[in-house]
């Protein structure tokens, strides 16, 4: 009966959909978005397993029934990586390796978050170390000092650049002259290219485009840039420089706006074209005080919800909801963290925001006031995002690796 399996195709394609995996930095599309839903609760959720894990700012991911964290080896100057298991919690394996030394005043643990693909697991440390393991068995299959290869300086707060695996190359903001941005293919860690001489910033890149158009976008030191993802051939430039060096937002995307932001350039919206079959973009508008520090706005619809924040011990964040065509701000919800707040988009559009204090909240997008559904405390003070997948939710803190049930 084909209506029948017609029928029976669309809700295998339903339940793979709400089950998704979240392999990378920001989700599965790389843009904070889920496609699942979180329905309002009354009660905190649910607790369903909870890890000590060691220290760092990276963020869990999950991908084929297992969470993956990278973490600083307690009181050594070392890395490594973990795999638990994704329902039950339990550790699979775990990996160390040595690092050069390093420390600062936000800690001395990884902050860049790993990537899974094709069986293999990615991780780019603070001292900016590219490791690739493979991801059932922990086995280390390759691994580059990149920063003493080509010979780039690290930042003051370490190496932060979250991989992205595109084809069959995995790409890190590596910072040196003639490698700013480098290409090692996935299998062997070799450089399949390189690009640019600008410095590194702690920003994450993206994908977008298709065919001859498909191009990789980083926030480089000197600014956003747009590069062919088979060669890295320069597209476009455009300056955005951080006057503290701390360019960590990742670039969003929204309909044919490209967002890109700092702590203190503010932010501005990129009208993004093509000409002669190459990426094009041009300046739409503007907003120095839309002063995103690190964590990255997410879309819906034609508004952006953005939290931006400020420097010093007396820093504060605020989330604002602004239009994506004009910069123009909506509204804006004061002290919703100290330095940043992470933000993730459900399947029905509605918002999770998780406080740098450890307070959950869901919100609808509404574009004329801040409307909260839900509220509650589910872990210590973080920094990192978290991760949404078969209505699990994934987070940790500076002590333990959280599992929450927040869907059915």
């Amino acid at each position: 009966m084909p209506w029948f399996r017609s029928l029976a195709l669309l809700l295998a394609a339903s339940l793979m959909a709400t089950a998704a995996d979240w392999p990378q930095w920001l989700g599965p599309q790389r843009d904070g978005s889920s496609p699942e839903k979180v329905a309002a609760w009354k009660d905190a959720p649910k607790v369903l397993w909870r890890q000590p894990v060691g220290e760092g700012h990276s963020s869990p991911i999950v991908a084929n029934g297992k969470v993956y964290l990278h973490v600083k080896v307690k009181d050594k100057e070392q890395e490594e990586a973990w795999a638990f298991d994704a329902k039950e919690g339990k550790p699979l394996w775990n990996t160390p390796y040595d690092r050069a030394k390093f420390g600062s005043i936000f800690g001395a643990g990884p902050r860049a978050t790993p990537a899974v693909a094709g069986g293999k697991l990615f991780t780019f440390g603070v001292t900016g170390v590219l490791t690739a393991f493979d991801a059932d068995k922990g086995t280390q299959l390759w691994q580059l000092d990149t920063l003493k290869d080509f010979k780039a300086p690290n930042l003051f707060f370490g190496a932060s650049s979250s991989p992205l695996v595109e084809g069959d190359n995995v790409l890190v903001n590596v910072g040196g002259k003639g490698a700013s941005v480098v290409a090692f293919t996935t299998d062997k860690g070799k450089v399949a290219w390189q690009a640019l001489n600008d410095g590194a910033t702690y920003s994450s890149p993206i994908a977008v485009g298709k065919g001859k158009e498909r191009q990789i976008i980083f926030l480089t030191k000197e600014g956003l840039v747009g590069l062919k993802a088979e060669d890295g051939a320069v597209f476009w430039r455009f300056p955005l420089v951080d006057k503290l060096s701390e360019s960590s937002t990742t670039p969003v995307v929204i309909g044919d706006v490209l967002l890109g932001s700092s702590v203190t350039y503010g932010s501005v919206g990129l009208k993004m074209g093509s000409k002669d079959d190459k990426p094009t973009v041009a300046e739409s508008w503007k907003e120095p005080a839309l002063t995103c520090y690190f964590s990255t706005p997410v879309a819906v619809k034609d508004d952006i919800y953005m939290v931006t924040g400020e420097i010093g011990v007396n820093g504060t964040a605020t989330l604002r909801c602004v239009d994506a065509k004009t910069g123009k701000e909506r509204w804006s919800r004061p002290k919703v963290g100290k330095y940043h707040a992470a933000l993730l988009r459900l399947a029905d559009d509605k918002l999770l925001l998780l406080e740098d204090s450890g307070q959950l909240a869901l919100f609808e997008p509404d574009p004329k006031a801040y409307k909260e559904l839900a509220r509650s405390k589910v872990c210590g003070n973080t920094w990192a995002h978290p991760a949404l997948s078969d209505g699990k939710l994934y987070l940790r803190d500076h002590k333990e690796l959280i599992c929450l049930q927040v869907g059915p």
